[in-house]
């Protein structure tokens, strides 16, 4: 399996962006999607998970302001970020996760990672 991830850039505080994750390589309708983030000289963070029957979580700072969904079809999750902050700025990466009961086995994948600045 292998994640893809795009749609970072350059913002100012107050504006918009929309992360997409592209999975090749499984079946992307069986995995729980998330995505993390990580500033400079912190531990990388949870921001949002949707599950395979689209069940959404979000960390409290994000709340209202991003939204994750999924498109299976395209095999791909994305991050809405609105009235993004100074604080949101991070390298973001997208997670696919599923357990297998049957085989007592936990997959587990990162992307590269796309890299988010707001400014003041």
């Amino acid at each position: 399996v292998q994640l893809q991830a795009s749609g970072g850039g350059l913002v100012q505080a107050g504006g918009s962006l929309r992360l997409s994750c592209l999975l090749s390589g499984g079946i992307f309708s069986t995995y729980d999607m998330g995505w993390y983030r990580q500033a400079p000289g912190k531990q990388r963070e949870l921001v949002a998970t949707i599950s395979s029957v689209d069940t959404t979580n979000y960390t409290d700072s994000v709340k209202v302001r991003f939204t994750i969904s999924r498109d299976n079809a395209k095999k791909t999750v994305y991050l809405h970020m609105n009235s993004l902050k100074p604080e949101d700025t991070a390298v973001y990466y997208c997670n696919a996760h599923r357990e297998s009961q049957i085989l007592h086995r936990i997959y587990d994948y990162w992307g590269q990672g796309t890299q988010v600045t707001v400014s003041s």
